[in-house]
């Protein structure tokens, strides 16, 4: 599977609170989830995100409480993937359940530069910075959690009866 989109940067230690606010929580509601993602560290983010973008981050992605209700809404943001230095492992756990895509790639996340241009193979694990004309090597998800992905999360994966 491959992704294309322009690439939104951010930090070390983005936790789930900056991804969508608690304020948020009274719905799991993907479509008023989406709305609100990262407003508390870029306000605009929803208006300048684009079907398909990317967001680059830096070590310890979706630190803090354990809430599926981020991943959820980054895809629901329109974002296609996301590739970080590192997860907290219940985030990293939470996107594959959700079936949003992340990867690890340090040099990808050091490189990168807000409206970059992307293209992330996710079969392959390979990252291209198509600004830079850059190209980078993650480790791509074993068979099984690419069937996840692309069902759009663990129970939708389930409910198909796919199996590798």
């Amino acid at each position: 599977m491959k992704l294309r989109g322009n690439v939104f940067k951010y930090g070390d230690n983005i936790n789930t609170d900056e991804i969508i606010p608690a304020r948020y929580l009274n719905t799991s509601d993907p479509k008023i989830l989406g709305k609100y993602c990262m407003e508390d560290i870029d306000r605009d983010f929803t208006k300048k995100v684009r079907h398909g973008d990317i967001i680059v981050a830096g070590r310890n992605f979706g630190c803090g409480s354990s809430r599926e209700h981020a991943p959820i809404a980054i895809k629901a943001a329109g974002v296609s993937c996301v590739i970080a230095k590192s997860y907290a492992r219940i985030f990293y756990r939470n996107s594959i359940n959700t079936g949003l895509p992340i990867l690890e790639c340090s040099e990808a996340a050091d490189e990168a530069e807000m409206a970059d241009k992307f293209e992330v193979d996710l079969d392959r694990g390979i990252i291209k910075n198509l600004t830079k004309c850059k190209t980078y090597k993650s480790q791509p998800f074993p068979k099984f959690v690419q069937g996840i992905i692309r069902a759009g999360g663990l129970m939708k994966w389930v409910k198909a009866g796919e199996r590798e």
